[in-house]
């Protein structure tokens, strides 16, 4: 099989353990620079170009786009995808899981518990909306932020203003901006589950190393590998099938009513086989192979 890695490049960790595990596998494994790339659209003749280039047929793409690249990133993926190339992440579910009011709205939708959020263009609202969110402390987020960063913990009233006063200035391109209650007992605590075709392949635990709320690898926190609960399971699979992901990272924090949902992500990292042991790419490989010669299934998500 003829398989290309949509990647920033080669030196990328998660890019060097697909090629890997695929190379071995028996295939034959380009890696695209996708923003090197451009198409050409008419009548009967769509084309993706790479370095100047026609991009020659593949069997299956595995999209690896980075958050701030999304637009263009997945500009790309459709275009091979109305060629009729097979990919293991659709365009569209790269779009919904990187827009987090978008995702937590098809959570909900899908039966998914997630903190309780509420969204708002005027700071004026603040008073309704920390009575929305049961007071403060809350957090506040940009719709696109990514790896933890865009993400507040406002203390008081008055921070809270202040942080969306700050965001809204920011805010140039009309970013929706969300506000969420603060799970207290798991602060500084979540667990990243990857889930690859319906199934959890690997877990781990992450944990602030300092105060900081936030628990992302990113940003310094440590991974631990971790036994998942059946409905922890459960929940992991039920949201990366109502975002319409084969492959997804999902975000969970444990709370005193269970577990609810922090985010899914598209293009999960591969730190989680360091902490855990287990073959992640290997596993994503397999799914490719499994999927690339089926006719696509119609998208039964339509958000």
């Amino acid at each position: 099989m003829k398989i290309a890695i949509l990647s920033n490049g080669p030196g990328n960790y998660s890019t060097k353990r697909l090629k890997e595990e695929a190379v071995s596998r028996g295939h034959e494994v380009d890696i695209i620079k996708y923003k090197n790339c451009y198409v050409s659209i008419e009548e009967n003749d769509n084309k993706v170009f790479y370095n100047g280039e026609p991009l020659g047929h593949y069997d299956a793409i595995i999209p690896r786009i980075a958050n701030s690249m999304t637009k263009y990133g997945t500009t790309i993926v459709r275009q091979l995808e109305m060629q009729g190339v097979y990919s293991t992440a659709k365009s569209i579910a790269i779009v919904r899981a990187r827009d987090k009011l978008r995702s937590m709205q098809l959570l909900a939708k899908y039966g998914v518990d997630i903190p309780k959020t509420v969204v708002s263009r005027n700071n004026s609202d603040i008073d309704d909306l920390l009575e929305q969110l049961g007071g403060t402390p809350i957090i506040i987020k940009l719709a696109r932020g990514t790896h933890g960063n865009g993400v507040v913990l406002a203390e008081t009233k008055k921070a809270a203003k202040s942080v969306l006063q700050a965001f809204y200035v920011m805010d140039a391109d009309g970013t929706n901006i969300l506000l969420q209650e603060f799970i207290k007992e798991s602060a500084g605590t979540d667990i990243r589950v990857f889930v690859v075709g319906g199934r959890v392949v690997a877990s781990m635990q992450r944990q602030s190393l300092t105060d900081d709320f936030r628990s992302n690898l990113h940003q310094g926190g440590m991974g631990i590998p971790i036994k998942l609960t059946d409905i922890e399971k459960k929940t992991a699979i039920r949201s990366a099938r109502a975002m319409g992901l084969g492959i997804a990272g999902v975000d969970i924090m444990r709370s005193n009513r269970g577990p609810l949902v922090l985010e899914v992500n598209a293009s999960p990292g591969f730190g989680i086989e360091k902490v855990t042991g287990r073959n992640v790419a290997v596993k994503i490989i397999e799914y490719a192979e499994l999927n690339a010669k089926q006719k696509p299934k119609r998208d039964r998500v339509g958000a």
